[in-house]
């Protein structure tokens, strides 16, 4: 599932993970979808960006990894802020951070069933 409030990003990262042989089930545009595609569709993974509009991604992955602690959370960002922050990793859930602009460099594996 992928989770920014861009649309472009959003088909971009799809494009991305589908030639990749993931899945994408869904997308979600801000907290309130992200919630709601999850109930509904129930993933393994989740890309989700730190930036997401009105909404704080770390935040949500919180949120969604102490709803669903075996949810696979990727978080994403045009800043760097997050790659080498362990202590944000640790209190949302998340898996890792990868910046936008490595995700195409990037051994999803890592973080990922």
């Amino acid at each position: 599932m992928i989770v920014d409030d861009h649309a472009c990003f959003r088909d971009a990262a799809r494009r991305l993970l589908e030639a990749r042989g993931y899945e994408v089930i869904a997308e979600a545009g801000c907290a309130m979808t992200a919630w709601d595609a999850v109930e509904r569709h129930a993933p393994e993974a989740v890309l989700l960006d730190v930036r997401l509009g009105a909404d704080d991604g770390s935040s949500v992955c919180g949120a969604l990894t102490r709803a669903r602690p075996d949810l696979a959370v990727l978080l994403t960002s045009t800043d760097e802020h997050g790659e080498d922050s362990e202590e944000l990793l640790a209190r949302c859930g998340a898996r890792g951070f990868v910046r936008k602009s490595n995700l195409p460099r990037t051994d999803l594996t890592k973080f990922w069933p």
